[in-house]
């Protein structure tokens, strides 16, 4: 027995350890006055078992079925691990004991506690909140008890890893290689027990439908409760929900939410009937703080982009809600895997004794931290334009001299400048009484330069039907980010003005409406701005769209090939996910019906106006040598070039090619080719492309294991063999036959544009 000193370290530990069983629904008792009837789960303070006295026996009714060790704070647990386990397995005979050794053992300072549920396949400490209510553990030992009685019904197994691993093989129908491969993945990282994954597939290759297939699965075939569906922004909330009512699942033929209850929070109520709860993780707060209501305007702002909970500076302290135990959800998906996620909101994702499983098209380095490097795919925009489920860019640059070095507006006697407030935007003329200068970071936020935006818009409009999409005649679905909302009306203003373009062409899609009195009325005002995302998706109008955040991450829209880049953006993942907003493939008739002058889209064309591309040392396109024509590429490689940027080039020019082709003219390639198809061509000369296949081919060329390191001269070696193979088709054919066929079968257009 421990002493009764309130100063005493393991005291203090007990004290904290009765609070949090008490709050988990547990009654707390003395040996000596025990009454098992007095709730439906008891713990009995130091109980006599045949290894000594249990800190803590756990009584579910007159069952015993677990243990808790209770040691002061600062104790490694882990040590004390064999302790728990001899407790458990030999607790008193006379008592009913329906699993021997006892199946749920906690260890607990008060401050850390990890729980073992003997019940698992493989058991492993894990590390949670606060001890599970005492329903949750009857849940578990009531499966285990049907399944050893064989009752109809009962589950395979008593745990949704036992169960996953008793899951029969994965129904790919309807699924790309690259989804199959990150459920099957994923699948056997929940074998493991492992506690986290991370899910890495390029934007438009379906990582949502990816992770709803995954969730039917632990949902039908794993078991599992309850799973939450987390989002860092309203509308992708909205968009998830959409997606889940749209699957189809593969065995049945139903709905998903014709099987199953899906929801997507406006309350503050979770309701347990519900399989699937999409939320933010703003709102997740606040139910876990117990709050009746939430506004729902703090959902709009991504905290990506330094807005909504990103505003939140200090980490958010989580407190045990017995409306919403740890144990709610056996699954919590994070989508579109944020920085703040990592940071400031990771105690409220750490809160669930849950397996975390992340999403993203642009991991950093503290998110492979955050899922403990457990990645289950690893799926880049190159792969996904191998696999035709992206389109390749191309990047335009237009570059002023304002937005490279500032300037500077020189006092004289009649100079005026406009002072606007940033409230109420009103301009106010005064006179300049020194000279103003400015730098480029200033400009379009501190600094104003109407000129330097028309500049730009003039010669965007003015390159865009013969360098940008030559032979064009009606404006692409073009999408132009700005650097605040006020950034972005001067922008809509001026570009309404210089192209011009109506104000159904032309919007704004913030989370501000338009400022000018009346726009709040109109289609082009911004008080909807879900509604303007749909028509900028599926109608002819809008052909412009601009934004500051709204569309920067998650949004969906295929027709685009058109991205604007009038801001800076300083998070290579943030400008990764803007970017990719341009990437999704369409089918034909779909593109044509809201861009009728184009057949096919073939690739999108990042419009760099401030050098976002050189400073965020982004991945260059595939299509590195756009002076080259597709002839001299061609010649460049039969006459022994194995340069990588020609080599991509050339893959990229194959790769739009054959995007654009009939039926009959690819079987006219095929033939000529000697039976390979341009897009087993292009596959080939990528793949041979990957930094992973170099260090593969350098390790199998030399012998080298995976664990040892491989020389800068390996690699080389490596390199030239896998160049040589990818040119190999095309720089050995003996004829010219497949020249002849490329040259008849292309489209009517000049050179330049392969």
């Amino acid at each position: 027995m421990v002493p009764a000193d309130p100063d005493n370290p393991e005291q203090r530990a007990r004290r904290q350890i009765d609070a949090m069983l008490i709050a988990a629904g547990w009654d707390v008792q003395d040996r000596a006055a025990m009454n098992l009837a007095a709730a439906p789960g008891v713990a009995i303070r130091e109980f006599q078992t045949s290894a000594g006295p249990a800190d803590y026996l756990l009584f579910l009714g007159n069952l015993l079925v677990g243990v808790v060790e209770a040691k002061k704070a600062g104790v490694t647990l882990s040590s004390i691990e064999a302790q728990t386990r001899d407790y458990a397995a030999k607790a008193p005979k006379p008592l009913q004991v329906p699993v021997r050794p006892l199946p749920f053992l906690y260890e607990s300072t008060g401050v850390e506690t990890w729980f073992t549920n003997g019940l698992d396949p493989d058991p492993t400490a894990r590390r949670v909140f606060a001890f599970h209510q005492p329903e949750a553990l009857r849940a578990w030992l009531d499966a285990e008890l049907d399944r050893r009685a064989g009752k109809p019904g009962a589950p395979a197994a008593p745990t949704l890893k036992g169960r996953m691993r008793l899951a029969p093989a994965l129904n790919t129908a309807g699924m790309w290689p690259a989804q199959i491969r990150a459920v099957q993945n994923l699948e056997a990282s929940f074998r493991e027990g492992r506690p986290r994954a991370l899910v890495q597939m390029a934007t438009g290759s379906g990582k949502t439908f990816t992770a709803i297939s995954s969730i039917y699965r632990l949902v039908k075939e794993g078991g599992a409760k309850r799973v939450l569906f987390l989002v860092d922004r309203g509308n992708l909330g909205r968009q998830a929900l959409k997606e889940f009512q749209a699957y189809t699942t593969p065995d049945d033929g139903r709905k998903f939410t014709e099987l199953y209850n899906v929801t997507n929070l406006t309350h503050n109520r979770v309701d347990p009937v519900n399989k699937v709860v999409i939320t933010t993780i703003q709102r997740l707060y606040s139910i876990l703080k117990g709050e009746e209501s939430f506004d729902d305007a703090l959902e709009e702002g991504s905290a990506f982009t330094g807005s909504g909970s990103a505003l939140v500076r200090e980490p958010p302290p989580v407190a045990y809600n017995p409306l919403l135990p740890p144990e709610f959800f056996d699954v919590v998906v994070v989508d579109e895997c944020h920085r703040s996620i990592y940071a400031l909101w990771r105690q409220v994702l750490e809160y669930f004794d849950a397996s975390l499983v992340g999403l993203t098209a642009t991991p950093a380095k503290h998110t492979y931290a955050f899922f403990h490097k457990n990645v289950v795919s690893e799926y880049t925009h190159t792969h996904a334009v191998r696999d035709r489920v992206n389109v390749p860019f191309q990047v335009y640059e237009i570059r002023t001299r304002v937005t490279e070095g500032g300037a500077m507006v020189v006092a004289e006697p009649d100079t005026v400048v406009g002072k606007r407030d940033r409230a109420t935007r009103e301009v106010r003329w005064e006179a300049l009484d020194e000279d103003l200068t400015y730098a480029a970071s200033q400009v379009d936020r501190s600094v104003v330069v109407p000129d330097q935006i028309r500049t730009v818009i003039r010669e965007l409009r003015a390159k865009m039907f013969t360098e940008i999409f030559p032979g064009r005649t009606e404006i692409p679905k073009t999408l132009i980010f700005a650097k605040s909302d006020d950034h972005a009306e001067d922008i809509l203003r001026i570009l309404r003005e210089e192209w011009p373009l109506s104000n159904e062409a032309a919007v704004k899609v913030t989370y501000k409406p338009e400022r000018e009195v009346g726009d709040a009325k109109r289609k082009s005002a911004s008080h909807k701005p879900e509604e303007l995302i749909q028509a900028f998706r599926n109608s002819y109008n809008p052909r412009v769209a601009v934004t500051v955040d709204m569309i920067a991450t998650g949004t969906d829209i295929k027709p685009l090939e058109c991205v604007v880049f009038l801001r800076s953006v300083k998070s290579r993942g943030l400008f990764e996910q803007m970017k990719g907003r341009g990437v999704r493939v369409i089918p034909d008739a779909d593109f044509q019906a809201v861009t009728p002058d184009a057949k096919h889209k073939t690739h999108f064309v990042v419009v760099d106006c401030v050098g976002v591309m050189e400073e965020q040392k982004a991945d260059p396109p595939l299509d590195r040598e756009r002076g080259i024509s597709f002839p001299k590429l061609l010649e460049l490689v039969r006459a022994g070039n194995r340069d990588e940027d020609v080599l991509a080039t050339l893959a990229a020019r194959l790769d739009r090619m054959d995007r654009r082709l009939s039926p009959v003219q690819k079987e006219q390639i095929e033939a000529a080719s000697g039976g390979v198809p341009l897009r087993e061509l292009v596959a080939g000369i990528l793949d041979r492309l990957d930094p992973d296949a170099e260090d593969a081919r350098a390790r199998q060329m030399t012998g080298l294991p995976d664990g040892a390191e491989v020389t800068e001269a390996q690699v080389q070696a490596a390199q030239a063999a896998l160049r040589e193979e990818a040119a190999a088709p095309i720089a050995y054919d003996p004829g010219s036959s497949a020249r002849r066929c490329w040259r008849s079968a292309r489209p009517r257009r000049s050179p330049s544009t392969w």
